[in-house]
C-alpha cells in the first residue's frame, strides 16, 4: 500500500468516476485504475463497485481513513516548516453561515498579514453538515453551534449571541419594544427544525411558560430563515448576527426577553495534533472574535474555555 493508491481511491470517491479522478490528479485514467486495483488486491476486497459507479462499504471505510492520513501528512509538513519559525501550509476551516458573514473577512485579512504563507480554505455549512467533515479530516477546524456532545470532538467557546425576532414591518409584533415567549407563541413563526440548538432553547422556554411554538415553516438554514423574514414572508427567531443592526430593510429587530443566548464555539478532532497553520488560525480566530464583535450588537465574546 502506498500513498498514490490511497490518493487514487479518494479521488474516485470525490469525483465519482475514474476518468474524472484522473483529471483531478493530473494523470491518465489507466494510472488511477491500476492504483485502485493494486490496493484491492493487497486488501483482498472490492473497493469500487464498477457497475454501480460508487464505493463499496469497504471502500468508504478506506477513504475515511485515507483522508485522515492525508490530513496528518499535511500537518507533518506544516510542523516541520514551523521549526524554521515560518508558519506555512494549508488549513481548512468550516464555519456556520451567520458567523461567517461578519467574521470571515477580518479573519482572512488578519491571517494574510500575520501568516502570509498559510493557505486558507473556508467551507460554509450548518453544524450538522460540518461535524462529519471535521471527523473524517476534510476540514481541520469548524465554527459551530453549541452544545456538541460527540466524544471525538473538543470545543473551545467563542461567543454567545442574543436571540431576536426579525419581523417584517407589517407584522403585528414589529412595533413592539420587546416580546416574550408568550407573545411569540401567539403567532406562526419561521423556525429552525426541532432538535437544532436554537429550537431546543425556544421549546424549553415555551414549555416552562406553558405555551407551544407554532411554526409557519421550519427551515434548516439560518440565512434562509433570515432571507424569508427580510422578504416579508413571516417573522423569524434568529441569532443577532443573522440580522446585523447596520443592515436596513422593511423589517425590524425585536429583542426577546426571558430566553437564553445562542452559543458558538470552535471544534477540532480529539485525536491527533493540530498542525502549525491550524494552531495559528485558532489563536487568530479567538482574538478576532473579541475585536470584531464590538461592531455587532448582541454578540458577547466568551473567555477561552473547553467544553
Amino acid at each position: 500500500m502506498d500513498l498514490r493508491q490511497l490518493a487514487a481511491l479518494t479521488a474516485v470517491a470525490d469525483t465519482g468516476t475514474f476518468s474524472a479522478a484522473a483529471d483531478l490528479l493530473h494523470t491518465v485514467q489507466s494510472n488511477v485504475s491500476t492504483h485502485v486495483a493494486r490496493l484491492e488486491r493487497e486488501m483482498g476486497v472490492t473497493l469500487v463497485d464498477r457497475s454501480a459507479g460508487c464505493l463499496t462499504e469497504e471502500g468508504s471505510l478506506v477513504v475515511s481513513r485515507a483522508r485522515r492520513v492525508q490530513a496528518e501528512l499535511d500537518a507533518l509538513m506544516a510542523d516541520v516548516a514551523s521549526l524554521r519559525n515560518v508558519v506555512a501550509g494549508q488549513v481548512r476551516m468550516g464555519i456556520i453561515g451567520t458567523t461567517g458573514r461578519w467574521l470571515v473577512l477580518p479573519l482572512l485579512t488578519t491571517m494574510s498579514e500575520l501568516h502570509p504563507q498559510v493557505r486558507m480554505s473556508v467551507l460554509e455549512g450548518n453544524t450538522t453538515a460540518l461535524l462529519p467533515q471535521l471527523l473524517v479530516g476534510s476540514i481541520d477546524l469548524a465554527v459551530v453551534n453549541l452544545p456538541i456532545t460527540d466524544p471525538d470532538v473538543v470545543v473551545s467557546r467563542l461567543f454567545e449571541e442574543d436571540l431576536i425576532l426579525v419581523a417584517p414591518s407589517h407584522h403585528p409584533l414589529a412595533s413592539r419594544e420587546a416580546v416574550t415567549v408568550q407573545d411569540l407563541a401567539a403567532h406562526e413563526l419561521l423556525l429552525p427544525p426541532q432538535g437544532t440548538s436554537i429550537r431546543v432553547e425556544l421549546d424549553r422556554v415555551a414549555e416552562e411558560a406553558g405555551v407551544v411554538m407554532r411554526p409557519k415553516a421550519e427551515l434548516d438554514g439560518l440565512r434562509l430563515l433570515a432571507s424569508l423574514a427580510f422578504d416579508g414572508f413571516g417573522a423569524a427567531v434568529l441569532p443577532s448576527s443573522a440580522a446585523p443592526s447596520w443592515l436596513s430593510g422593511s423589517w425590524t429587530r425585536v429583542p426577546i426577553t426571558g430566553i437564553g443566548r445562542r452559543r458558538v464555539g470552535m471544534a477540532r478532532r480529539r485525536r491527533g495534533l493540530l498542525s502549525a497553520p491550524a494552531r495559528a488560525l485558532q489563536e487568530v480566530l479567538h482574538a478576532m472574535v473579541t475585536e470584531s464583535s464590538v461592531s455587532y450588537a448582541g454578540i458577547h465574546p466568551s473567555p477561552t474555555a473547553i467544553n
